[in-house]
């Protein structure tokens, strides 16, 4: 096969190496950012489901979840305040207790 060099040095293909379309997507946008309001559905047991095949009928075992994980990101900024909130409860759990 040939290199990545001498295929780009060829002047059909030149064009890919410039154009933005061909461009592969940077880690950071690969995900969707998702805000509070919909993170209940990483931890919600209305959108986990249990796949024991995949869709050619090979055996696999993952959970619905997990590709969420893959595909969703909480933004920024909603991320820190589901942090700060669960402090908070794990506050007032522990004031509760005593």
């Amino acid at each position: 096969m040939s290199s990545q060099e001498e295929i780009l040095s060829d002047g059909r293909f030149s064009c890919i190496a410039r154009d933005p379309r061909f461009w592969e997507m940077p880690e950071k946008e690969r995900k969707v950012k998702i805000d509070k309001r919909f993170r209940a559905m990483f931890h919600d047991k209305k959108f986990k489901l249990r796949y024991t095949v995949d869709k050619r009928g090979r055996p696999v075992s993952y959970t619905s979840t997990e590709n969420l994980r893959r595909f969703y990101a909480l933004s920024e900024s909603d991320s820190d305040l589901s942090e700060g909130e669960s402090k908070e409860v794990t506050v007032k759990k522990k004031k509760k207790k005593k």
